[in-house]
């Protein structure tokens, strides 16, 4: 027959993942757990996270007097205290031991504050604060002697050994309170007077382990996907950063060239030249936000395309047709500018005549922004365009497409068509928000 106190022990561990699934799913307490560094409100704040779920399994054993698999205050003070601090440890062991003390439980109060602080003064011990979220219960015992034989990483293993002992000596000072004090002064899932006493304390002892063990794991985890959805995060905006600094080479090379032969023949028309250059580098290298209203690009396009009619003069010519409604929307940044001066370097500089780049905006059926990209010129191979899309093609369309695919996932439609001698034709339709 199985021990009901035995039954209690098992159910404790299922509550402890439950209570820490709980929290988990927070995103407050998700963002608590990302910072190590806190203010006083955020300990205060993370002592009230605590207090509160911890609490409330309290509350559900004292009132219903039948879940007292439940109450997990010992487990949930030193928690607090082991990653918040003592003074959330301290804060939250109080909050956590209020229904006690309305059962008349008067040892809870300053039996859980003070295990609080316990696990704040074991967190200050530790090397670093990952180390708290490396803890195991379990060694390998032919592996820690070899570390402790070579004095290597002896420090880590040693603080792992020190948190169980503090959780051991919590657990420890709860059944003396019990056993100095009457058994209806503190709530404990055995009872000093149960026969054999021994083996139910370690079975106790190990619980308590296993219940603070159990929501540092799984905790930790949701640590570890939300760290790892950061650091994606910051890699998209990096790359998203490095594709829209890109400018072709070649391009400020021309102008230059084309300044230098200016300052002899025309100095007025150099100086005007510069001055737009100046304007297409201060927006290409400026360190701005991802997006900027329609009209913005269209100045920018202003710019640039002056430059190169100076290089190209009457053979390149441009026509723009933008509904109104479009020009305060917001594109992402430089997204025009390459499907430009992919037009003019792959269609139109090969022409001797030279062509016409068309550029339009308006809004579809469905409220999303397209915008078309159209030239007159030789148009692009039909084994160009099977790998248009590829590293290979460099600075134009590939690029285009690639901070599309990292501001839009697959909320976005990009097509390409050519025709040699006829032209090409790119359309983008995008959302009229920002992701």
């Amino acid at each position: 027959m199985v021990e009901p106190a035995f039954v209690l022990l098992l159910f404790n561990l299922g509550v402890a993942a439950s209570l820490a699934s709980i929290l988990s799913r927070l995103p407050a307490f998700q963002r608590m757990l990302l910072q190590e560094e806190r203010s006083v409100t955020q300990r205060l704040e993370m002592s009230l996270a605590f207090g509160s779920i911890f609490g409330a399994g309290a509350a559900a054993r004292v009132f219903t007097g039948a879940y007292q698999a439940a109450d997990l205050t010992v487990a949930g003070a030193y928690l607090a205290g082991l990653l918040g601090g003592y003074v959330t440890g301290m804060v939250a062991g109080i909050l956590m031991s209020l229904p006690a003390m309305f059962a008349n439980e008067l040892l809870a109060m300053p039996l859980y504050a003070g295990i609080g602080v316990l696990g704040g003064l074991i967190r200050d011990c530790a090397p670093t604060t990952e180390e708290i979220w490396r803890y195991s219960p379990v060694f390998d015992l032919l592996g820690s002697w070899r570390v402790f034989k070579k004095r290597a990483q002896a420090t880590l293993i040693g603080y792992r050994i020190l948190i169980t002992i503090g959780l051991l000596f919590a657990e420890g000072l709860r059944l003396t309170g019990q056993f100095m004090f009457r058994s209806s002064s503190i709530f404990s899932p055995i009872r000093i007077d149960t026969e054999p006493l021994l083996p139910w304390i370690g079975a106790l002892f190990g619980t308590s382990v296993m219940c603070a063990f159990l929501p540092l794991k799984i905790w930790n985890t949701t640590r570890m996907e939300r760290k790892l959805s950061l650091q994606q995060r910051l890699i998209a905006e990096a790359r998203l950063a490095a594709l829209t600094s890109q400018i072709n080479p070649h391009f400020l090379f021309n102008t230059l060239n084309s300044v230098s032969t200016l300052i002899r023949i025309d100095p007025d028309r150099a100086r005007a030249m510069v001055y737009k250059l100046s304007n297409v580098l201060r927006r290409a290298m400026k360190n701005t936000d991802n997006f900027s209203p329609l009209r913005d690009e269209l100045a920018f396009i202003d710019d640039y395309l002056a430059i190169e009619v100076v290089r190209f003069g009457e053979k390149l010519r441009f026509s723009r047709d933008v509904v109104p409604e479009t020009l305060n929307l917001p594109v992402p940044s430089m997204v025009l500018q390459p499907l430009i001066e992919n037009s003019i370097k792959h269609g139109l500089a090969g022409k001797l005549e030279g062509g016409t780049i068309w550029l339009r905006a308006r809004l579809s059926e469905t409220g999303k922004l397209i915008l078309v990209v159209e030239d007159d010129g030789e148009g692009i191979p039909e084994e160009k365009m099977e790998d248009l899309f590829g590293a290979s093609s460099g600075i134009g369309v590939a690029n285009v497409k690639e901070r599309l695919e990292v501001l839009f996932g697959e909320n976005y439609r990009m097509s390409v068509e050519s025709k040699l001698g006829q032209g090409t034709r790119t359309e983008i339709e995008i959302p009229t928000t920002r992701p």
